[in-house]
C-alpha cells in the first residue's frame, strides 16, 4: 500500500497557467495560490480514495485501478475517467488532452498533469 497515507503541499508549478487552461477564474486562480493543501490516500488493495483539502474547499474521488469511474474536476465538472497503475507506485490517468500522474518518490507525493504544453506539478511531503 505504497500511497496510503497524509501529504502536505510542498511546493507547485504553473498553477495558474494549468488551471486558467481548464476554465478557473482569475478570482478563484489568485485566491487558490495561497492556500495550504493537503492530500489523504486511503489504498485498500484497487480501491483508491483520495481526500485533497485547500482552505475550506475539500475534493473527494474514490476509484478502482482499471475500471471506469466519475470523479470531480478541480472545475467540479463530473468527467469519466479510467486510472492505471503502472508499477507499484504510479498512477496514470488519461481523458482527452490530459493526462495525470500520480506517483511516490521516496516521502514525496508527486502529482504531474499536463493539457498540451502546459504541465502543473504538485510535490507533497507525507506528514502521517
Amino acid at each position: 500500500m505504497a500511497f496510503n497515507g497524509h501529504y502536505k503541499l510542498q511546493r507547485q508549478r504553473n498553477f495558474a497557467s494549468f488551471m486558467k487552461a481548464i476554465g478557473i477564474s482569475d478570482d478563484l486562480i489568485e485566491s487558490g495560490k495561497y492556500k495550504e493543501g493537503t492530500s489523504e490516500i486511503v489504498e485498500t488493495g484497487d480501491h483508491f480514495k483520495i481526500t485533497v483539502t485547500a482552505g475550506s474547499e475539500v475534493l473527494i474521488n474514490e476509484f478502482v485501478i482499471g475500471q471506469e469511474t466519475e470523479v470531480d474536476s478541480p472545475t467540479r465538472d463530473k468527467i469519466k475517467i479510467i486510472i492505471n497503475r503502472e508499477g507499484k507506485n504510479k498512477l496514470v490517468a488519461k481523458i482527452q488532452n490530459i493526462t495525470s500522474v500520480i506517483e511516490i518518490t521516496g516521502d514525496h507525493l508527486v502529482n504531474t498533469t499536463a493539457i498540451g504544453d502546459i504541465t502543473y506539478k504538485r510535490i507533497s511531503k507525507r506528514v502521517g
